[in-house]
Parts: structure tokens; C-alpha cells; sequence
């Protein structure tokens, strides 16, 4: 049975089941995992010291309250809950969410609230013991340059008509940058284009500038580099990307002044004047964070420069959580980490010649990116139904743009643009 198109804002009431999960596609979430009712006990008393504490509405399926007020968050079935929670903790928080045992009307707001609080969420004697209890990564996820492959196509290659729906004209996936917040739709392709452009000026992009970027995307950057003049090497390991991107170039007319290649970051050849990636880092995972800046370095010509956009999180965070397995690394981003201002500091100064002239944070216009994604997005449910994605999936990319949105609402995420430099004298 099918209830609202609204993947955040669906509930059922009384003895009413939610639509049927398919436990081929979502094996996890299609039943919740068999626990020891002891552990599940110890699950729902963690949950409830937290809940408890927090500026949340919390209700309970027999009526019971928690929290000081606020956002609701309602638990339809809370045995499944903590069960969830008990086994996988923040994994089994988001399954539980898919599988419809808790919902809430504003999802962005309750879950802003979790964000702004992660650094306590969990009992201090239990953050000590985490490597005991915490799910570690698989090995699999590893972004060795073939599980870089693997990784990659796991998001990037689902359909480029599923982006294409949420996604504005310029079919840009990062933070745009607004004259004024909040902001409105129409305004986004504008903002869009103003991130691309003021990260080519950071970079000094101009007539006959030889130009590598790290992470095609879509192609927009390509295309508005060469408009510029620039002559321009690209780099993706998405085919569905690549193909597409090559077809926006050639409309263009600017074949002749772009190459689109499948090819690993440190697979590139050649010196560049501007180096650009827009949100790579990311994919690359801290073990490969030396090798990816020294991939910066070498590929940039003395007196060149970087213009580099990251999305970064607190470092204490980073350290506590970077072998854990997390929500968005099984189901949305595989391999993938978020690094720390204080990390990216440390990995180029030790690793590399390069030097960071210069670094701006816009987290705020994330978050306003995000809500412009997630709304068009829920309003286009028919037509991510008809490319043949299944409610569970819908829920499962509201869950992930509202979690990210609240991560930047909450100051817990930000986003930076960075400028890095070499000198004319470096070797």
C-alpha cells in the first residue's frame, strides 16, 4: 500500500503496517536484526538518557514523552528501534527510518538537533570503548584505485537522470554560492555558476591557462573554463558522467578545448597551471589523503595554483569516528570520509611543497543548496518512481539530504574553498 508521496512526512497509525521493504534490495531494512532482549534493553536506556536531555518532542507508540521540547520525533515501533540502534547504532538509527519505525514532520529539524549534540549523543565510558562496540569498515570499501572504481559508480553511476531531477540546468552536485540567503530556487543554477566562477578566479583561469580537474562532475566547470580560453584535462571514474559530460562539451562546440577522461586521480600525467577539484577530497579516505595532495603537487607547475572545495568536519569528530562505519558510507557514499581544516593543514604541510594562501567557509550555503535538492526532489517522487527507484530508495535519499542539510544548519559540517600556491623556484 502506498501512503504519502512524501518520504519525510509519512506515518501509519494504530495497527496499520507501512509498505512492504523489499528484502532483496534492502536486506537490512527489510527486518530489523535479531538481538538479545538484554541488549536491547541497554540500547533503549542509552537512547532514552540521550533523548531525554535533548530539545526534542519525543513520543513513544504508547504514548510516552521525552525530551525539553521541540521538533517531534515520533516512534512507531519501539522495540524494532532499539533493536536497531542496539546492534548498529547510528546505521540501525537510519535503517530504522527506512523501515518506517520512526518518523518525524520536520526531519530536518529533528535531526539538526542529533547533530548539534553528536559529541555527546553517546555516554563518555561508552566513546571510550568504541572500537569495541562501533561497526568497523569494510575492507572492500578500501579506495584503493580499484575500490575507487567500485566506490565511485555506487553513487555516481545510478542514473544521470535520477541527478537530473533534483539537480539544476548546470547539473552541478556541490555547494553553491547565493548573493543572500535563504534562497530560492531560481536563483540556484545562478549560484551555481558563481561557486565555478569564483573558484576559476581563485585559480587564475584565463586565456591559454592549462588546467586539471579532479572530479568532472557533469562537465560544468570544464565548460566554463574553456569558455574562458583554458585548455582542460578532466578527470572521472563514473561512466554515466563521463558520456554525459562529453555530450554537454561537444553541444557547446568545445570539444576541441576539453578532454574528458576515465581515469584515477593518480593516473594523471602532466604539469598544469590550475589544478581544480570541487569536492573530491572526500572520496579519497585519509589513508590516501598524503597521496592525493601530492598528486596537487606534482601535477601543478611552479608559481601555479589549487582551488580546492571541501566539505570538512570537526576534528575531534574525525578522529573518533574515521574507522567507523557509518550510514552514508553503506548506503550512500562507500569509502567515504570527511577530513578536518586541522588535517588538510597537516597532510599538506608534511606531504607536499604547496602552501595554503588562502581558505573560505560557506557552510550556510550548503545548507540552503540542500533544502533546494531535497524539495525538488520530493516533489519529483512520480518521476523517481517511473525511472524504476522504489520508495525505499526515495526514503532513503530524503533521509540523506535532510542528514547533510542538518549537518551544515548545525554547524556541525562546512564547507571551505581553498587556495593553494606554488612557488616559481619549487622543483
Amino acid at each position: 500500500m502506498r501512503t504519502d508521496d512524501s518520504p519525510s512526512t509519512t506515518a501509519f497509525r494504530g495497527t496499520t503496517r507501512p509498505p512492504a521493504v523489499d528484502p532483496v534490495r534492502w536486506p537490512d531494512v527489510a527486518a530489523p536484526p535479531r538481538t538479545s532482549r538484554a541488549r536491547t534493553a541497554v540500547a533503549a536506556a542509552v537512547v532514552r538518557r540521550a533523548l531525554e536531555r535533548l530539545p526534542l518532542r519525543v513520543r513513544f507508540a504508547d504514548g510516552t514523552e521525552l525530551g525539553r521540547g521541540g521538533p517531534l520525533l515520533e516512534v512507531r515501533r519501539p522495540r524494532d528501534f532499539h533493536a536497531r540502534i542496539g546492534r548498529n547504532g547510528l546505521i540501525g538509527f537510519g535503517e530504522s527510518y527506512l523501515a518506517r519505525e520512526w518518523d518525524a514532520p520536520d526531519l530536518v529539524a529533528v535531526l539538526t538537533v542529533l547533530a548539534a549534540h553528536a559529541a555527546d549523543l553517546v555516554p563518555a565510558p561508552l566513546q571510550r570503548l568504541r572500537g569495541l562496540w562501533a561497526t568497523r569498515r569494510p575492507a572492500a570499501q578500501r579506495n584503493s584505485p580499484d575500490g575507487s572504481r567500485e566506490n565511485i559508480s555506487h553513487h555516481y553511476d545510478l542514473s544521470n537522470d535520477l541527478f537530473a531531477l533534483f539537480l539544476d540546468e548546470t547539473l552541478s552536485y556541490s555547494s553553491g554560492v547565493f548573493r543572500a540567503l535563504p534562497a530560492e530556487w531560481s536563483l540556484l543554477a545562478d549560484a551555481q555558476r558563481r561557486k565555478i566562477d569564483r573558484l576559476l578566479d581563485l585559480a587564475e583561469v584565463r586565456e591559454g591557462t592549462r588546467v586539471l580537474e579532479i572530479g568532472t562532475g557533469w562537465g560544468e566547470l570544464a565548460l566554463r573554463a574553456a569558455a574562458r580560453g583554458a585548455r582542460v584535462t578532466t578527470l572521472t571514474l563514473s561512466h554515466e558522467q563521463r558520456d554525459l559530460a562529453r555530450e554537454r562539451i561537444a553541444a557547446a562546440g568545445l570539444a576541441d578545448r576539453i578532454a574528458v577522461e576515465l581515469c584515477d586521480y593518480r593516473e594523471a600525467k602532466g604539469t598544469y597551471d590550475a589544478v581544480v577539484s570541487v569536492e573530491m577530497i572526500e572520496a579519497v579516505g585519509a589513508e590516501f589523503w598524503p597521496v592525493y595532495f601530492r598528486t596537487l603537487d606534482a601535477r601543478l607547475a611552479p608559481g601555479g595554483r589549487v582551488a580546492l572545495q571541501a566539505i570538512t568536519m570537526p576534528h575531534d569528530r574525525m578522529l573518533a569516528s574515521g574507522s567507523t562505519y557509518t550510514w552514508i558510507q553503506k548506503y550512500i557514499f562507500p569509502g567515504g570520509l570527511l577530513p578536518s581544516v586541522e588535517a588538510v593543514a597537516e597532510v599538506v604541510g608534511e606531504h607536499t611543497g604547496l602552501t595554503v594562501a588562502r581558505r573560505d567557509g560557506f557552510g550556510a550555503h550548503y545548507a540552503e543548496t540542500l533544502r533546494l535538492w531535497r524539495e525538488r526532489f520530493t516533489e519529483r517522487a512520480a518521476e523517481v518512481d517511473a525511472l524504476g527507484f522504489d520508495e525505499t530508495f526515495r526514503r532513503m535519499w530524503t533521509f540523506y539530504l535532510a542528514y547533510s542539510e542538518a549537518g551544515f544548519r548545525s554547524g556541525y559540517l562546512d564547507v571551505q574553498q581553498y587556495v593553494f600556491t606554488k612557488e616559481e623556484s619549487a622543483r
